[in-house]
């Protein structure tokens, strides 16, 4: 049996094996060896997807382009109103939480993130963002499921990954031999017998028992089953003694990452959570509704940031946001904005190497209405899966894409 990432990287990293290596150490090993003396833990990846299509102009506001407000007449943000970043571009004002965790060191912005020949489906384009292939390629699994593949072994005392909400799986978690268990809330995935207390021993008898023939969608049921009860027990234990001093805002997605932080924090092995805010399909009436939209992801991972660190945990988990596109420059006549194509993607944590990485797109040298990217969202995928979770992005992604000073050196 081949080994776990968990236990090839307690074998090598810090050891004598990459010592003697020196110069010759393939990069994502130096790295982890860095990651794993810097956070005193195995590293874990937050992603929060913004669905709908984030219009990243009035979240990252190019407040002095004369562009952008000869586009959005009743949308452009007030210059007085942005919370600015440096002379030239700002958070929307009801990003504070965003603004502060940049100011500590805490948040990355990179600006101009899309793929060649965007796709404006909401379907197609998010099946890109999570496979890495447009429609001409298989895409059975996605690139989180190809590397949880890779790198971990079903059976073990957690799951490797987590979606937590009620949304559909999202493709990004697809993989051929790790099953990855959605869950609603804590309360809503420990197993209960009811009045039989042997039930859920006898559940997991059963969804491990050993069978003389096989039988593919038997084997498929029995994995799945054992992922649900192993992190049903788990997820039982975790909510035992957890405290914070932290508020969170009393919004869904703040609710989700607050239950994250208390998985991490009760020593789960699990290395990736997943989480969804939907609702930025802003096609009419856009301001308030954005407005409040982006209040609640800032809060929320403001206050997520917050509390992981106070737990501890502030070197070790990284938070990276996508949406699958961006909206176009020029408003519509509804007060609206329709779809675009490339966009902002932020990452936040302890490690990131704070700022602007990559410049703001032209709002006069369009594409079709639209904002060019400059920056391949594979880019960032590579980046945080050799610098942060220590692998090698190449096979994951289908090619070798040139990495981001996304992290602390």
């Amino acid at each position: 049996m081949k080994p776990t990432r968990r236990e090839f990287l307690k074998a090598t990293v810090g050891s004598s094996a990459i010592i003697s290596l020196g110069r010759a150490a393939p990069s994502f090993l130096l790295h982890a060896a860095e990651i794993a003396r810097l956070s005193g833990g195995e590293t874990v990846l937050v992603v929060v997807q913004l669905t709908g299509g984030n219009d990243g102009l009035n979240t990252v506001v190019p407040f002095r382009d004369e562009a952008y407000r000869q586009a959005r007449p009743k949308l452009a943000i007030p210059q007085s109103d942005v919370l600015k970043v440096d002379a030239d571009c700002g958070f929307h004002p009801s990003m504070r939480g965003f603004a502060d965790l940049l100011e500590t060191g805490k948040l990355a912005v990179v600006h101009g993130v899309g793929y060649p020949n965007p796709n404006r489906s909401h379907f197609e384009s998010m099946d890109i963002w999570h496979t890495c292939y447009h429609q001409t390629n298989r895409r059975s699994d996605g690139w989180l499921g190809r590397y949880l593949d890779a790198t971990h072994e079903q059976a073990g005392s957690d799951v490797p990954a987590l979606h937590l909400g009620g949304e559909q799986q999202p493709l990004a978690l697809a993989a051929g031999n790790v099953r990855v268990p959605s869950i609603h809330s804590l309360e809503g995935f420990r197993l209960r017998g009811g009045e039989n207390g042997d039930l859920p021993s006898t559940i997991k008898q059963l969804a491990e028992a050993k069978r003389a023939s096989t039988n593919h969608l038997l084997d498929f049921v029995q994995t799945s089953t054992s992922a649900a009860l192993t992190a049903s027990q788990r997820v039982e234990e975790a909510t035992l003694d957890y405290k914070s001093d932290t508020v969170y805002p009393t919004t869904g997605l703040a609710s989700k990452l607050r239950t994250v932080a208390q998985l991490i924090d009760a020593g789960l092995s699990t290395q990736i959570y997943y989480v969804e805010l939907d609702g930025f399909d802003t096609h009419s009436r856009q301001a308030a509704a954005h407005s409040a939209l982006l209040s609640e992801f800032s809060d929320a991972v403001s206050a997520f940031i917050s509390d992981i660190a106070q737990h501890g945990h502030g070197q070790r988990v990284l938070v990276m946001s996508f949406s699958e596109f961006g909206r176009r420059v020029k408003e519509n006549a509804s007060e609206g904005t329709d779809h675009g194509a490339a966009a902002p993607m932020f990452v936040a944590g302890g490690r990131v190497q704070a700022g602007l990485v990559g410049r703001q797109p032209s709002l006069t040298e369009l594409d079709d209405g639209d904002v060019k990217s400059h920056t391949d969202f594979r880019q960032v995928y590579a980046t945080v899966l050799e610098d942060w979770l220590a692998w090698q992005s190449a096979p994951i992604l289908g090619d070798q894409y040139e990495k981001l000073p996304l992290f602390v050196a």
